[in-house]
Formats: C-alpha cells, sequence, structure tokens
C-alpha cells in the first residue's frame, strides 16, 4: 500500500566553518548536506521547498522516474522555471520500482554543491530484502567543499565568457572534510557500530565534478545496489563511483575491535598535466567500534583504495556490475530496437565575436550541439505548443566521423543550439555514447538521464565498432542505472523503452560540462490512453521571467490524449 507523506524544506543561508575558514553557504533546513528523505517503495511524498535565498532555485529529485509527471521533475528551464525569492513550490515525487538509495539536489545552478541530500526508499511492506536482513544502516554523502564562493546565476552568458566552476578546495564525507585536512581533524564524522553486525551503507556522491573511489579500512564491502535498483552481491575492497550515482552496500564489522577510516579518493581521468590542478585531499570519515579497547592509535587507512590515476581500478570496477535479475525483481532488456543513436560527447569551442574580433571559449557538446537554456521551459512549450521555443531536429549522430578515440584531435568548433529529440510511446531506444579527448581537456562524462533507468549493456575503449562491438552485449543482466560513465577515449552502449510520457533531460554530471552544454532532452510522446498520457499540470507552476510568458496561454495543448488540467 502506497502512503502519501507532507514534508517542508527550507532554503537559506547558513554559516559554516570548513578549512580553517567560516563561510556563508546554501542549505536546506540549516544542514549540509541536506536531510535523508526516507519513503516506502511505491510511496508519493509532496515536498513543499521554500526559498529564503536572493536567487531562483530548483530540485531535482535524481533517479525517481516520476511516471507522467515531469512537472515535478525539476530541472530549470526543461520542465520548470526557478522558484523565485520569496516563493515557495510544491513538488509531487511518485515512487513506483525504485528501491535503496538515490537522492535530491539544486538543479538551476552550482549551488548543488551544499544544496542536496540523500533520499532512502525501503522495501514495501510485506516485502524484504533480497539479503539477509541489516542490523543498522548508515547514509553516507560525499560532497565538494569550495572555499572560493560560487556564482549561484549561472547562465549560458557566462558560458560565453568562458566561465568554469571552481576547482573544490576538499571532499567531505557527511560534511566533514576529515583528520587529513586543515582545521578538521576535530569535526571528522564518527560512524559508531558494535561488533559483529552487518550494516548498509547508503553512498552517494554527490561531488560536482569528479568520480571517487571510497573504501574502508581493513573491511571488505558487498555492493548489493546501485541507482535505485538491486545488484548482484559484488564482494570487493573498494567501490568507484561517479557524481550522480547511489549505492548499496553492505559491510560486516568482524574486524579488531578499533577505529578504521573511511576514505574517498578522486578518481581522475584527465591528462596528467591537467591533473596538477585538481583537489587530491583525502576526505576521511571514521568507522569506530563500541566497547572498551585502547583508543590511542591512529585509525587504520583503507590499504585497497585506488591511487588518483589509476585507471584499471576505475574501469575493470564498473564492469563487474550486473543486475539481480531474479524472479522478485525482473528486467526487461529492450530487444527490438527502432531507434539506434550514436552520440558523440566533446569539451570543445564556440566561436565568440566582439568588437575586438572573435575569439573561441571553452564548451561542451552533444553531436556538436551545445545545449542553450530556452527563456521558457521546454515541457510548458511542448505542453501548450509554444513554437519558437525549441527544435526537433536533435542529430542521431555526429555530422562528421573522425578518430574519436585519437590522442590529439583539431581543434573542434560547436554551436549553440536547443534542439531535442522526439521519441513515440513505447520506442525501443538503444544509444551508443562515444567518448573524446576534445581539446586535451576531456574525461570521463557521468551520463544521467532524468524519467528512466536505462540498461547498460556494453563498454569499450577506443572507437566503437558497430560489426563487432555489438556481438559482445550484455543482454541477459545487465545493470539498471540512471547515471552510467562513459570513458573518456571509449564508449557506452545503453538501451531502454521509451514508456513515460514527457519531456526529459539527459546531460553529463560533471556541472561544468552541463553549464558548458553538454546535454539534450528527450520529448517522449503520449500513448493512446489517458494512462499513458502525461499528467495535467498543477494549479501553480513557478512563472517565467521572459516575454515567452506571454504565449504560454496562447497555445493550445498537445494533440493525443493528454489529460485535462
Amino acid at each position: 500500500m502506497s502512503i502519501t507523506m507532507i514534508l517542508c524544506l527550507q532554503l537559506k543561508e547558513t554559516n559554516l566553518t570548513r578549512l580553517c575558514l567560516n563561510k556563508t553557504v546554501m542549505t536546506v533546513n540549516d544542514s549540509f548536506p541536506g536531510p535523508v528523505i526516507s519513503v516506502h517503495r511505491g510511496d508519493t511524498a509532496y515536498v513543499n521547498l521554500h526559498n529564503h535565498a536572493d536567487f531562483g532555485i530548483t530540485i531535482h529529485w535524481h533517479g525517481v522516474k516520476q511516471p507522467r509527471n515531469p512537472w515535478s521533475d525539476g530541472p530549470v528551464y526543461i520542465t520548470q522555471c526557478p522558484i523565485e525569492p520569496g516563493k515557495n513550490f510544491t513538488y509531487e515525487i511518485i515512487f513506483t520500482r525504485e528501491i535503496g538509495t538515490l537522492w535530491w539536489h539544486a538543479h538551476s545552478d552550482w549551488t548543488r554543491a551544499t544544496v542536496h541530500g540523500a533520499i532512502v526508499i525501503l522495501p514495501s511492506e510485506g516485502m524484504g530484502y533480497p539479503f539477509p536482513e541489516p542490523d543498522g544502516e548508515e547514509v553516507v554523502v560525499i560532497s565538494s567543499w569550495h572555499k572560493v564562493d560560487i556564482d549561484p546565476d549561472v547562465e549560458e552568458e557566462d558560458t560565453i565568457e568562458d566561465i568554469a566552476l571552481p576547482s573544490s578546495s576538499a571532499y567531505t564525507i557527511n560534511g566533514q572534510p576529515g583528520d587529513f585536512c586543515n582545521c578538521s581533524k576535530e569535526s571528522t564524522y564518527h560512524w559508531l557500530v558494535d561488533p559483529g553486525k552487518t550494516y548498509l551503507i547508503h553512498l552517494v556522491n554527490g561531488v560536482m565534478d569528479v568520480e571517487m573511489f571510497f573504501a574502508i579500512g581493513h573491511h571488505n564491502l558487498t555492493v548489493v545496489g546501485m541507482d535505485g535498483s538491486y545488484v548482484k552481491p559484488l564482494d570487493t575492497s573498494y567501490v568507484m563511483i561517479s557524481p550522480g550515482q547511489t549505492m548499496d552496500i553492505l559491510v560486516t564489522t568482524n574486524q579488531p575491535a578499533g577505529r578504521y577510516y573511511m576514505a574517498a579518493r578522486q578518481f581522475d581521468t584527465e591528462r596528467p598535466d591537467i591533473q596538477a590542478d585538481t583537489d587530491r585531499q583525502n576526505a576521511t570519515a571514521i568507522l569506530q567500534y563500541t566497547g572498551s579497547y585502547p583508543n590511542t592509535s591512529v585509525p587504520y587507512f583503507p590499504a585497497a583504495l585506488p591511487t588518483y590515476g589509476d585507471l584499471t581500478a576505475g574501469y575493470s570496477f564498473r564492469s563487474r556490475i550486473r543486475s539481480l535479475a531474479s524472479k522478485e525483481y525482473p528486467i526487461d532488456v529492450p530487444k527490438n530496437i527502432t531507434t539506434h543513436m550514436y552520440v558523440v560527447a566533446a569539451v570543445d569551442y564556440i566561436y565568440r565575436t566582439n568588437e575586438s574580433g572573435t575569439t573561441n571559449v571553452t564548451a561542451a557538446s552533444l553531436n556538436n550541439a551545445s545545449w542553450w537554456n530556452p527563456p521558457l521551459d521546454i515541457l510548458m512549450a511542448y505542453y501548450r505548443n509554444v513554437s519558437g521555443i525549441y527544435t526537433a531536429d536533435f542529430p542521431d549522430k555526429p555530422p562528421n566521423y573522425y578518430n574519436f578515440a585519437a590522442d590529439e584531435l583539431p581543434d573542434l568548433i560547436t554551436t549553440p543550439a536547443t534542439k531535442v529529440k522526439v521519441l513515440d510511446y513505447n520506442e525501443e531506444v538503444e544509444i551508443v555514447l562515444q567518448g573524446t579527448d576534445g581539446i586535451k581537456h576531456s574525461t570521463d562524462h557521468p551520463m544521467h538521464l532524468h524519467g528512466y533507468a536505462f540498461y547498460v549493456v556494453g563498454y569499450g575503449h577506443g572507437n566503437f565498432n558497430n560489426e563487432t562491438d555489438p556481438l559482445g552485449f550484455n543482454l541477459i543482466d545487465p545493470p539498471e542505472q540512471n547515471t552510467v560513465s562513459l570513458p573518456k577515449q571509449g564508449w557506452t552502449a545503453i538501451r531502454f523503452r521509451a514508456s513515460n510520457p514527457g519531456v526529459w533531460l539527459w546531460h553529463c554530471h560533471f556541472d561544468k560540462h552541463y553549464t558548458w552544454g553538454m546535454n539534450t532532452v528527450f520529448i517522449v510522446k503520449n500513448g493512446g490512453t489517458p494512462e499513458t498520457s502525461v499528467k495535467g499540470p498543477p494549479a501553480y507552476m513557478p512563472p517565467c521571467k521572459s516575454s515567452a510568458l506571454r504565449l504560454q496561454k496562447a497555445g493550445n495543448s498537445i494533440s493525443g490524449n493528454t489529460e485535462e488540467e
């Protein structure tokens, strides 16, 4: 039986001290990270967000599929306009098949650095775990901390001015940098555990722009869930987790009573000459056994934690994840593909012309289209049939072919555009993502699709070969994810069925790449019944500060079987 919950979140400025410096940051309910939202599978939650900041904001419920309900998905100028200062908006969050760990975060600017929190989805009533019930649970959120103030008003104009997200000053575990950072030892996060117990860790990577390794000293880990789906139990000494991803991990306290570091370290796939500017601090927390024992020794550090540039460790971990694919938790991999897409992700340039002449500034693109936010959100423009807001011509393949995996590439020039991909209801889609090392400044790309979970059927390095590589696709038990890491000079293949009508963002979850334009939108048409059509909008949506607003009431609802408002 589903249960309706009502929650209230307050976005406001909060003074926090980290790394010897007191600064004001945006938080929700004065907490960094923000409060944990705990629900059961199949519940519906209504979350009212009050914006006490001096700028607009939206919240995204990362990994929640929101069936037929894109109105509450949250990405700014995609499904809504910002909640203005002093205003509030109620999100309807509809949980269905999701289980385990997901998360929520700001999705309107770089405020995501401190505005985020975990979502814990417990089994529904009468349904247990597909593993022995844990003795306890713990939420572990890895985040970024920036000494430099992050400007919340990030728009396309900033991209044209070649502005980039500042590098983090430290990473944090549950809001604290840990013992190895200045002025941080006294505030290191401690997790008290009893000996001989098994605990379930809800792990979230809320970091802005890097993938992370995570391990616990002298303790093995068993991964049992990822991105809101169960996986076959995977025993490992460490995990690699990309921004936006979540994991469910079992750990058994079977070591001598003592203190053990939980440590997170950056997994860096940039070129070595670029890596010099990255944050190489280790974030730590302490897993501490209860009971009486000498407490004078330094906690044990995880020797298994890979080093920053350990590509073998990073890539081999992700290839070992498999869906549980059991009778209780079946999968349904699309096998009659009707739409094939080959999408090249690149960091490139946009030409800028002013009175001083023409220069190029850093951008990012998918199939040479660099996303440009419209003045009216895509969802409202689609629903009201407003023209001139977007074009339905996102390409299924790149406009030019070259050696995408080469170490040396010519300068790539892209064009700002608001191009979307339109899919018929229930189309079976296969996307092969191809990575590049454009302008020698690229990395892996954690690609996130809103409104869906997809099956990751293949990985590889180099250029994708459409004749031989599909022969190795895993169509038996591929992991079901909402965020997948695309290797910098490799490829990833995903499949999904377009059974959730609406407007859904697809983007790189590195915030600098997202700001630079590495995103597009899928519009999934309505099916043939009210139950397969987009719900009508709520009575109130945050208004857009644009003259395009005047067009909202001029258009008609989309054709098909859309529900009445």
